[in-house]
C-alpha cells in the first residue's frame, strides 16, 4: 500500500497547491483530510436531486437552506435566522441572515459569489415543482399557488424575506423544510450550466467543490467564507473532505483499519464478525482503537407485496390473500434474525411499520407480528392450502446486499410448506420494476426524510400509488386515508399520535407489507476525529468536525 499512499498525497498536494491565487505554502504547511467511502457512489451534486444518502451527504457539506435538522431531531436556524407561522397554520416567513455568500465562481461580477437573497429561495423552490427535475415535487401537493402568493406558493417581498403558502395546515411541514432539496441555489450559475449543475456545484456549505473523478474520488475544501462561528472561530475546522468509491466491501474495511479512512458508516460496510461480539459490543482489542457511534435510525426494512388485483400477477398469486400474507409475519424468528445475521444491530420490527426513535411509536399499544408457527399453519389452512393441496412457489426479489436476510426467511417458511424462490437483482433494477409495479413480492426499506410518522405513513395513502408515489403496495383503505388526511391538518401531537398509531394497526392487520427490523445508526470512527455528531437520520455533518495529529503535509 505505500505507494497508493504516495500517489494519495502526491494528489492532495498538488490539489492544494493549483491556483495562482492561493497563498504560497512552507513546506511545513499542512491541511487535515477527513476521508470516507462511499461504497454505492454519487449520482448528483445537485440539491435537487438529494433523494439518497449518497447523494445527500455529499451534498449537505457544500450547501444550506433556510432550516436544518440538529442531532436532537429539533428544527433550527440555518440561513433563516427566525420563522413565524401564522395561527391558522398556512403561511410560513423567514427572516434570513445578511452575511451569507454562495461560492465564489467565475461566472459571479468578478469571480466573487456574492449575497444570498431571498429571491434565490424563490427561484431555487420554483424549480422543484417541475417533475423532470426533482422528485421533491410529491413534497410540495399542499402549496398554494393562488392569489395571495402571486399564484406562485412563495413570495419574497424583499432581499430578506421569503415566505412559503400552504392549502391546509401540515405540522410536518416544517421539518420536511430540512431536506436538502430545500437547499439554496443560485440561479444565474443554474442557468449556465444547466443539467451540468449537477458536477458544477455552487451553495453555501462550509465546503466547496473541488474535483470529482466520477468512480474514483470527489474532493471538496474548506469555504473561508463561510457564515458560521463558534467561539468566534469560523467553520469549518478540517480543511477537506475526500470521498472515495471503492465498492468492495473488504477493501475498504481493510482501508480503515489502516487508517487510509476515517470512518466508516453502515453494517453493511463493516466485518462484523471481526469487530463486534453478538451483542453488538466493540471487541476488546479494538475498544482503544475506534469510536463505535451507535443509536436508534429512523428507518424499517421489510418486504413489499403488491396487492393490487388489477395486475394479472396479483390475480393469479398466493399473496392475494391475506391469510398467506400473514402467515408469512408469523413463520419466521425476526429476533433470530437479528442475533445471527446482524449481530444484534438493530431491532425485531414487531410493533408494526413505524419505527423507534419517532414520538408516535409506543410497543404497548402497536402490536406487529413475531414468530408463531401455530398461527402460521392455523392460516395456511383458511386459505385453502393443506396436505394434498400445496401452496404454490412465490418469488421474492431482492439484491446481493440482502440475500443472507432472504434465504433465512426462505429456511424458516419452507418448514410451513411456503416455498420461495429467490431471485437476486442489481439494485437500480430493482428498484424501477418496483415502482412500475412489475414485481409482486420484493425486499425493500425506508428512511425517515424528516422526523414524523406522516413520513412513514405516506406509503401506504392511496394517492401516493407508484410510480407517481411511494406506495408500491398499492396498498388502498377509506378508513386509512381518512385518518392520514386528519392526522395531516392536526396540530395536537398527542391526537395526531393517536391517528398514527390506528393508521399502523390497519396496516399490520391488512399485511401488504413484512415489516423485519428497525435498523440502527452504526458508524466506526477513528480515534483522532472529534465533533463528529449522530442524529437518527443518519445526516453527515462534517462543519464542525475536528483531526488531530494526523495532519496531510502539503
Amino acid at each position: 500500500m505505500k505507494n497508493t499512499n504516495y500517489i494519495f498525497l502526491l494528489f492532495v498536494s498538488i490539489l492544494f497547491s493549483c491556483g495562482g491565487k492561493q497563498e504560497k505554502k512552507s513546506e511545513t504547511d499542512t491541511r487535515t483530510i477527513f476521508k470516507y467511502n462511499e461504497m454505492s457512489g454519487v449520482s448528483s451534486l445537485d440539491p435537487a436531486a438529494a433523494k439518497n444518502f449518497e447523494n445527500i451527504w455529499a451534498v449537505n457539506q457544500l450547501f444550506n437552506g433556510l432550516v436544518r435538522m440538529n442531532d436532537s431531531m429539533m428544527v433550527e436556524s440555518d440561513i433563516a435566522r427566525s420563522w413565524e407561522i401564522t395561527e391558522e397554520g398556512t403561511v410560513y416567513t423567514f427572516h434570513l441572515r445578511g452575511d451569507v455568500f454562495f461560492h465564489d465562481e467565475e461566472h459571479f461580477k468578478g469571480g466573487k459569489g456574492r449575497k444570498v437573497v431571498a429571491s434565490d429561495f424563490l427561484h431555487s423552490f420554483h424549480r422543484l415543482l417541475d417533475a423532470r427535475v426533482s422528485s421533491a415535487t410529491t413534497l410540495l401537493t399542499n402549496l398554494d399557488r393562488g392569489e395571495r402568493s402571486n399564484y406562485r406558493g412563495f413570495t419574497a417581498p424583499n432581499d430578506s424575506t421569503f415566505a412559503i403558502y400552504i392549502k391546509k395546515p401540515f405540522a410536518p411541514f416544517l421539518g420536511i423544510l430540512t431536506m436538502k432539496y430545500f437547499s439554496v441555489v443560485p440561479h444565474e450559475i443554474l442557468e449556465f450550466y444547466g443539467s451540468d449543475f449537477r458536477s458544477h456545484p455552487i451553495g453555501t456549505g462550509p465546503f466547496k467543490f473541488k474535483t470529482w473523478e466520477e468512480g474514483a474520488k470527489l474532493v471538496f475544501v474548506k469555504n473561508e467564507n463561510y457564515f458560521e462561528k463558534i467561539n468566534g472561530e469560523r467553520l469549518p475546522y478540517i480543511d477537506a473532505v475526500s470521498i472515495s468509491f471503492i465498492k468492495d466491501k473488504e477493501t475498504a474495511f481493510l482501508e480503515f483499519m489502516k487508517g487510509n479512512l476515517d470512518m466508516l458508516s453502515g453494517i453493511d460496510a463493516i466485518n462484523k464478525d471481526e469487530m463486534f461480539t453478538r451483542n453488538a459490543e466493540l471487541k476488546d482489542v479494538y475498544k482503544d482503537k475506534f469510536i463505535v457511534q451507535s443509536q436508534p435510525f429512523l428507518k424499517t426494512d421489510y418486504l413489499g407485496i403488491l396487492i393490487d388485483d388489477r395486475f394479472k400477477a396479483v390475480e393469479y398469486s398466493p399473496l392475494k390473500h391475506k391469510a398467506i400474507r400473514q402467515a408469512i409475519n408469523y413463520g419466521f424468528d425476526r429476533r433470530k434474525m437479528i442475533k445471527y445475521l446482524r449481530s444484534n444491530f438493530g431491532t425485531a420490527a414487531t410493533s408494526g411499520f413505524i419505527p423507534p426513535g419517532l414520538p408516535s411509536f409506543d410497543s404497548t399499544l402497536v402490536k406487529g407480528y413475531d414468530y408463531n408457527p401455530d398461527k402460521v399453519k392455523e392460516l395456511m389452512f383458511l386459505a385453502g392450502y393443506k396436505e394434498g393441496k400445496p401452496m404454490p412457489e412465490i418469488s421474492l426479489y431482492t439484491t446481493e446486499q440482502y440475500l443472507d436476510i432472504c434465504e433465512f426467511i426462505q429456511s424458516q417458511l419452507a418448514q410451513f410448506g411456503i416455498k420461495i424462490n429467490i431471485s437476486v437483482e442489481r439494485a437500480a433494477v430493482l428498484s424501477e420494476a418496483i415502482a412500475s409495479s412489475e414485481i409482486v413480492f420484493f425486499r425493500k426499506s425506508w428512511v425517515g426524510d424528516y422526523p414524523d410518522a406522516e413520513n412513514f405513513l405516506s406509503l401506504f395513502y392511496s394517492k401516493n400509488f407508484s410510480p407517481e408515489g411511494f406506495n408500491y403496495t398499492h396498498y388502498r383503505n377509506r378508513q386509512f386515508d381518512a385518518l392520514y388526511e386528519k392526522a395531516q391538518v392536526e396540530q395536537n401531537d398527542s391526537i395526531r399520535f393517536r391517528y398514527y398509531r390506528q393508521m399502523d394497526k390497519m396496516i399490520m392487520e391488512e399485511a401488504p407489507i413484512i415489516p423485519l427490523y428497525y435498523d440502527q445508526v452504526l458508524r466506526l470512527v477513528q480515534k483522532n476525529i472529534s465533533g463528529l455528531g449522530a442524529n437518527p437520520m443518519n445526516l453527515l455533518n462534517l462543519r464542525t468536525v475536528k483531526k488531530e495529529n494526523d495532519k496531510q503535509k502539503m
